[in-house]
């Protein structure tokens, strides 16, 4: 029989852990002085005056690189506890992850071809 109570601990922790960050967020807010001045309101660059607009556009190519780095850097994550327990693990396990690589392998060929991995 599945008993509720045994997870009394999970469901303290859930609840405490999300009501500090809003009590915090709450709090700051009333505590927070809120003086907003023409100082207040510039851009601040390490001390500096800013010089020009403060709003430059990035090109996609930026994005689309840093979404492919963040891709793998997760496949990275999900394939090293495969590595680990891997002679525990069978054949099937194995299968999987080869599909697994195969489609990211898929998508970065899509990407490369796209020139999303291209700087010029």
């Amino acid at each position: 029989m599945f008993l509720l109570y045994e997870y009394d601990i999970f469901w303290a922790f859930l609840i405490i852990s999300s009501l500090i960050p809003i009590l915090v967020f709450f709090i700051s807010g009333f505590l927070a002085p809120s003086s907003k001045g023409p100082e207040k309101l510039s851009s601040y660059e390490s001390g500096i005056e800013p010089i020009g607009d403060a709003w430059l556009q990035f090109r996609i190519r930026y994005y689309m690189f840093a979404l492919v780095f963040v891709v793998f850097d997760v496949e990275t994550v999900f394939l090293y506890p495969w590595a680990m327990s891997f002679d525990v693990l069978g054949v099937s396990v194995f299968i999987e992850a080869l599909i697994f690589v195969l489609i990211l392998i898929v998508g970065l060929v899509y990407a490369w071809r796209k020139g999303a991995l291209e700087w010029s």
